[in-house]
This record gives structure tokens, sequence and C-alpha cells, in this order.
């Protein structure tokens, strides 16, 4: 290991990992500006993704795209976001951290200037692909800065608000998009993102982060991993993505892409699983409390997304806009950071499993109390449940990244890169996974709904027959014609019967969110029991006992002559 040339590091000041910064002791001033930039950096690498994903409609009318079409610039940025994180890690480590930070802030802003100039759906697919790989970067980017703003013993802390900054950029895409759409011009929404970039580039430069270590990592066979893994995990978010788009069933090649996507990935995991120095370290990752951390951080981030589709896709139906839901974002976003707030005030060592289950509860809590819309459901009727869940969503995601952090620490060092890139997988391929789940359920239910509502509709009954000619009488001002004006009635009629078809089965996707919630808040339950009985200590107690017995040694040492 070679530590960079214009720096000496005291032994307290080392870096934890080979590319990570190291941790000298900074004035108060300074932990301050890191905060600051931690935090900048986190959301502008949050909302250029969010942005896009919140006016995808906008976009979609502004390139003349179908909705297939314009799904596809989201699929795009996730593609490479999931898997560019096994690169990624290993060139910080063997090529530093002040190169990486600055091709990444460049990378990202040159990005969000070629949005720009996109107008076309190739090059706007293009693009977002770039977008997601700079993307990658700055989220381990935040991580690091938050870091850097606390003192030793509060990293942890750090870590858990440099992972939970970017989870604000969807709700707030939504509070702030209408005010940039003001001029109906969709490249405002790029402007705005060029600009967060170049004031993350210059705030990057003028508060650096302190000098790293490297040392020589890369190995031939990380290139055949990665060009076997990318490309599946690639397949599997279009899958996800368009499946329930253009539906599972009728395209051939969703099922062939599903397949390729299984051969890729299982080719790559077998090769790491046989190799001496893995890049993805499937053993370490196979074992009893590697595996739970992941199903279960999977199954929240499903959960949680009823706040993405359910919430939004219902007033969507009901004909709401991002106008009408500023406040409501912006009350979400208050929640999700007292959430965050609770999760480092009250972080305990001895029950990090209690925040995560406290968490499920809320979910399931504000699924049952979406469950009851209507078609006079508003924005202001959301307000408490959403609340609710955008609390829950960052007092999880804060505790799970410390208990994985902990882990991968106690194991050693050389398992970061497969925790970060099953981690940030489990986190992305869930929420795509949710939105498919949930997305595909709403569409089966809404068909169930339609024909039920369907049947009952008989012109022998009365209120029927009144509610057809009240149809027609709206339109007798503008169509003379009686026959056609009662065609047009019949036609508003069934509009309605589709808008309280779609509520229905949105009322359902709630109901099945709050069941899986209760499951999984059972299982739960199930493995704190688990480890009660297996008197198992927590990981951050294991390493605070491991952290303090090696200084307890160093100290030893150096003083034995």
């Amino acid at each position: 290991m070679t530590p960079s040339p214009e720096y000496v590091f005291k032994p307290h000041e080392r870096p934890t990992l080979p590319g990570s910064p190291a941790n000298p002791d900074h004035p108060v001033s300074r932990r301050r500006g890191y905060f600051a930039v931690g935090v900048l950096v986190g959301v502008t690498g949050g909302l250029g993704n969010a942005l896009t994903v919140v006016n995808l409609g906008f976009a979609q009318g502004s390139l003349g795209l179908y909705s297939d079409e314009a799904t596809w610039l989201t699929a795009a940025y996730f593609m490479t976001n999931v898997s560019v994180n096994l690169v990624l890690v290993k060139y910080r480590q063997q090529f530093g951290l002040q190169p990486f930070i600055r091709y990444m802030l460049a990378a990202y802003a040159l990005t969000a200037l070629l949005h720009l100039f996109a107008h076309d759906f190739w090059s706007a697919v293009a693009v977002r692909a770039v977008s997601g790989v700079a993307a990658s970067g700055l989220s381990t980017l935040t991580i690091l800065y938050c870091m850097q703003s606390m003192t030793a013993p509060k990293r942890l802390a750090g870590a858990m608000i440099g992972i939970c900054v970017p989870q604000l950029a969807s709700p707030l895409a939504r509070a702030i998009s209408p005010h940039l759409l003001v001029s109906g011009d969709w490249h405002m929404l790029y402007w705005f993102e060029l600009a967060l970039s170049l004031a993350t580039l210059a705030a990057v430069m003028a508060l650096p982060l302190p000098p790293s270590e490297r040392e020589k990592v890369f190995e031939p066979l990380d290139l055949l991993t990665f060009a076997l893994f990318a490309p599946g995990a690639a397949l599997l978010v279009a899958v996800l993505s368009e499946g329930r788009i253009e539906w599972w069933t009728e395209r051939p090649w969703i099922g062939i892409a599903l397949a390729a996507s299984a051969v890729l990935i299982g080719a790559a995991i077998v090769i790491e699983h046989l190799r001496a120095n893995p890049l993805i370290n499937t053993r370490w990752l196979g074992t009893r409390e590697l595996l739970r951390l992941i199903l279960v951080a999977t199954a929240i981030r499903i959960l949680l997304s009823e706040q993405a589709f359910g919430s939004v896709g219902l007033l969507t139906v009901v004909g709401m806009t991002n106008d009408q839901m500023v406040t409501l974002n912006l009350i979400v976003v208050a929640a999700s950071l007292a959430g965050l707030a609770t999760a480092v005030l009250t972080f305990r060592p001895d029950k990090l499993s209690t925040p995560i289950n406290i968490a499920v509860l809320l979910i399931a809590v504000g699924a049952f109390i979406d469950s009851s819309a209507t078609n006079l459901t508003r924005p202001e009727n959301f307000y408490l449940s959403q609340a609710l869940i955008g609390f829950a969503s960052l007092l999880f995601l804060a505790q799970a990244m410390v208990i994985g952090i902990s882990r991968t620490l106690l194991a050693g060092p050389k398992h970061f890169i497969s925790f970060v890139v099953i981690f940030a997988m489990s986190q992305s391929i869930g929420g795509l996974a949710g939105s498919a789940l949930l997305g595909t359920f709403q569409t089966e239910r809404e068909k169930f709904h339609s024909h039920e509502l369907v049947q009952s509709i008989v012109m022998t009954d009365p209120v029927v027959a009144a509610r057809m000619r009240a149809s027609a009488g709206v339109l007798a001002p503008t169509l003379g014609d009686a026959a056609y004006r009662g065609a047009a009635g019949g036609a508003l009629v069934a509009q309605q019967v589709a808008r309280e078809a779609n509520i229905l089965a949105y009322n359902d996707v709630f109901l099945l969110v709050g069941v899986l919630a209760v499951l999984t808040e059972l299982w739960g339950m199930a493995i704190r029991f688990s480890i009660w009985r297996r008197g198992e200590p927590s990981p951050v107690i294991q390493l605070q006992q491991r952290m303090a017995q090696a200084a307890a040694a160093s100290a030893t040492a150096q003083s034995t002559p």
C-alpha cells in the first residue's frame, strides 16, 4: 500500500480502506463545511434521476414518445447505475480519491449539459445511461463527505446521513418541478440540474476531502466478471421497468431478456465463487447474517414503493398533478428528515433492529389508512399516511446501512466492494421490483373491478338510466344530435367506470402493502427472537469491542521499550 506522496499519515489518521479519505481531526468550522458540501452532493446526485422520473409524462410529450419508450429513460439510468460500483470502488482504491472525485463531477456536469441537446429518443436514452454512471459516484461521495463532518465516535452517524440524503430527492423533485416547468420547457429541469452540478463541482474544489491511500487492486478476471454481471443486471432492470408497460406475456423479448439475465448473472456468481480473491465475495454474502439483511432491505424497499407508485398513482387517477401535490411532498420531505434525525439521535448499538421493526409497522399503518380512498380523495387526505411512510423510509435505511457497514468492517475491508454493490442493488432492484409488483397487481385488480362494475350497468335500472341521461344532458349545449349526444353520454359513463375501477384497484394495492408489511413485521420479530435466543451481540457492539482491543494493543506496544 503506497501513501499519497504529499502527505504522511499519522497512525490514527490512516484511512479505513484504500481509496477512502484519511481521518484527521478537523476544526468545527471545517466539519460544518464538509456537512454542507455532503448535503449538496447528495441532493445533486439524487435530483438528477428524480426530476426525470416525476416528470416522465412531460418529457414524453415533449419528445413525442409512447409510454413504453418514455420508460426507457429511467430504465437506462438504472441499467448503468446498479452495476458500475463494481468498477468505481476499485478505481478509487487503485488510482486515488481525488481523480475519482474530479472525473465523476466533471462527467455529471457534462451529462447535465448534454441533456440540453437531447432532442430525440436515442440521444436522451444515452444521456440517461451516462447520468447513471456519474450519479453512482456521487452517492459514494455524499457518504464520504458526511463522515468527514463528524468526529471519530460519530462517523457511523455520518454514514447514516450520507446514505439517506439522496433519498429525499423524489419528494423534493415533485415539490420544485411545477416551478421549474412554469415556462412549459422541459429543458428547464436540466438547466437546474446543470446549475447544481456546477455548484457542487465548485464546492468540492473549494473544500476537498483529505488525501487517500492507494494499492493495486484490479485483476484480469475483474473485467470478465463485470462483462457478465453488468449486462445481466441491465437486462433485469429492463424487464422490471418495461414488463408491466408492455405486459409480461405479450412481448417475447421480455422472456428472452429475463433468461439471459439469469444466465449472465449466474455465470458471474460462479466465477466469483471460484476465485481466490473475488470481486464479489459470494461466500460472505451467503452467510446467514448478510443474506438476512439483504432480504429484509429488499423487502422493505418493495413496501416503500407504496409512496412512489400508490399514492401518486391514485392522485393522478382523480386528476391531480404535481402542482396540486407540492404541499404533500413538502410534508413528506419534513417527515423524512424527522425520521433521519430520530435514527441518528436515538441510535443504540444494542437495539439495532428496533427502529427497523418500528419502520415496518409505520408502513403498515400508512398503507391501511390509504386503503379507503374514493373519487373525492385529495392530497390533504394523504398528509398523515405519507408522512408516516416518509418517516419510516429513512428510519429504516439509516439503521440498515449501519448494520451492513458494521458487518463489513468486522469481516474485513476486502468485503467492502461486495457490500456496496449488493446493498445498492437491493435498493435499486427492490424499488423497481416493488413498482413492477404493485403495478401488475393494480392492473389485474382494475380489470376485475371494471368487469364487476360493467356487469352492474343495466339500462333497466332507473339509477343507471338517470345517470346516462344526466351525462348526455351535460353535452346538450354543444351537441345537437340526440343520438350522438346519447353515445357521448355513454362514453362519459364508461370513463367514470374506468376511474372508479382504478380507484378500487389502488385501494387493493394499499391493502396488499399493509398485509405484506404485517408479514414482514412478524418475520422481523422472529429474527429478533432468534438472535436473542442465541445471545448474539449486535455487529456494532462487536465492532466497538474489536476497535477497543486494537487500541489497547497499540497502546501497549508503544509503551513497551
